[in-house]
């Protein structure tokens, strides 16, 4: 896939989601675990259709009570008429009232004997009555439910004072009128015609149940909703404090390592989570480590480039300055000749200096490939043999028989084996024999570069692969060598996961070996 097209729309995934990044993630955890919080507690708006379904349930109810009890008073006397109407009030906490055909009320169930209900007066009832009413209009409101009617007594206790009698007695038709009590509850009235000759029957139930019902299963819910807020909420938090806390440690740390002001900061590792956070704070640790190890390489390096170029360069001016003193034709010769030398051991410091100092930045960027280390080393020493680089050395090649393949950048390969090789020959005797092995271990290609000359002390062989360290014959031309060539190979080495070390002669007799080491590449097996 293409790196270019998927970096993209990674950051259009970016760029849609970046009106989140202006919420801390504190608030964005509390927002997603609230959200179906608050889609539950809308629920309670909902319970309106719950009230509806039980008010019309019980308007059929009220119908059909009207019509049975219109039709058993219907030829009955009007004593039995009387003690129906207070018999069925009772028994259906009604007020039942009979009108005759003039409109006149000649009956009512709550002046023959005791009233079956009486509404609550609203001044007389607890606070949390009050709440439950407010809270019933607010529900309303938002609803947007069509307001009801109060329920009032008329002054004149007339049929025509109540529409739904009226209805009934042009209609000939039970009606049914919902009022709200005095304290909120439903009061539903039915009217319906009694026998033939004009007489109505109104019939008048406070339907304190719904409103018992509805506020009880609201209840419910809200206290539901209101325990999982709470919970919701505490959880939150604590999510919230395991990821935000450990993030702004690492935040604070990283900047205090930013500003240098406390070289000793420590970035924690959070060895005891085993998260993505975890992963995070010892990536972080490791990068700061690295950096800071990258840091003090390049001081120490600057350094040493420092040291090691000022002392060709005091040479240099010493020669030029003393020239123009001396007549002497011999010894002008002599001061010209340090001059130039100085001025080619400045050009090689400098041209390895750069070398040395581009390869991590160029290992990072170069592409791997499959190569045969054995066929490299041939072709290098072929070239070499061509070049009459090896000053009259036997270089010597043993290789296994099949392949050994590594995976690497092979011109950087290429300049390992060089500086080995130029190492080998700088120390080898004249006419003297370098071995050239490359072979297998367990899964590594080693490849061993052994001269005949003076060896490594073992205390020293660590020493030789630090930048400008140069451990010279006493013969050897003074400044001819940088000492950057076996750090370059060593550092070309851990580049490809590999390791550059020096070793003692293999047969026990005098000389040096350069091992390097790198992972084989095995063949995918079908």
């Amino acid at each position: 896939m293409d790196e270019t097209g998927s970096g993209s729309r990674m950051e259009a995934r970016i760029d849609r989601l970046r009106w989140s990044s202006r919420l801390s993630l504190t608030s964005r955890i509390l927002a997603v675990n609230l959200l179906p919080l608050a889609l539950l507690g809308g629920g309670i708006f909902y319970l309106d259709g719950y009230r509806k379904q039980l008010l019309n349930e019980r308007y059929k109810l009220a119908r059909i009570e009207a019509q049975i009890t219109a039709e058993a008073l219907a030829g009955a006397s009007r004593s039995r008429q009387e003690a129906l109407l207070i018999q069925i009030g009772k028994e259906q906490r009604m007020r039942l009232r009979m009108f005759d055909s003039q409109g006149n009320l000649w009956a009512d169930s709550f002046k023959l004997d005791a009233p079956a209900f009486t509404f609550d007066d609203p001044a007389n009832q607890a606070w949390r009555e009050d709440f439950a009413r407010i809270l019933d209009r607010a529900v309303d409101t938002i609803v947007g439910a069509e307001p009801i009617p109060d329920y009032v007594e008329p002054a004149e206790a007339r049929a025509n004072s109540w529409p739904e009698l009226a209805r009934a007695r042009e209609e000939g038709l039970t009606q049914i009128q919902l009022r709200d009590a005095p304290d909120g509850t439903p009061v539903i009235n039915a009217a319906a015609p009694v026998g033939l000759k004009g007489s109505t029957l109104l019939t008048t139930r406070n339907a304190v149940d719904i409103t018992d019902s509805v506020r009880s299963a609201r209840s419910t819910l809200v206290s539901a909703v209101f325990l999982a807020l709470l919970v919701s909420i505490a959880l939150s938090l604590f999510m919230a404090r395991t990821i935000v806390r450990p993030l702004r440690l690492l935040a604070r740390a990283a900047i205090r390592v930013r500003l240098g002001r406390d070289r000793q900061v420590e970035v924690p590792r959070l060895p005891e989570r085993h998260d993505e956070i975890g992963l995070l704070a010892r990536a972080v640790s490791d990068m700061t480590n690295a950096l800071r190890q990258r840091i003090d390489a390049v001081d120490h390096f600057a350094a040493d480039v420092a040291h090691e170029i000022k002392n060709p360069l005091a040479s240099l001016r010493s020669a030029i300055e003393s020239l123009g003193r001396v007549d002497d034709p011999e010894l002008r010769t002599q001061l010209t000749d340090i001059a130039s030398h100085d001025v080619r051991r400045i050009d090689r410091l400098v041209t390895e200096i750069a070398d040395a100092s581009r390869i991590d930045a160029e290992m990072s960027r170069a592409t791997f490939e499959e190569m045969d280390l054995a066929d490299l080393t041939a072709a290098i020493l072929t070239s070499r043999a061509n070049r009459a680089e090896n000053e009259g050395r036997r270089i010597d090649l043993v290789r296994p028989s099949g392949p050994v393949r590594v995976w690497g950048v092979p011109t950087r390969l290429e300049r390992v084996i060089e500086n080995l090789l130029d190492n080998a020959v700088s120390f080898s005797p004249p006419k003297g024999e370098i071995t050239v092995s490359v072979s297998r271990d367990e899964d590594l290609v080693v490849l061993s570069v052994c001269d005949q000359g003076p060896g490594i002390p073992e205390d020293a062989r660590e020493k030789v692969f630090q930048r400008f360290h140069s451990l010279r014959p006493d013969a050897e031309a003074f400044g001819d060598h940088s000492g950057l060539g076996l750090a370059i190979a060593r550092t070309i080495a851990e580049a490809h996961d590999g390791s550059l070390i020096a070793e003692g002669a293999h047969d026990g007799g005098s000389g040096a070996c350069m091992v390097l080491r790198l992972p084989e590449l095995r063949p995918k097996t079908p």
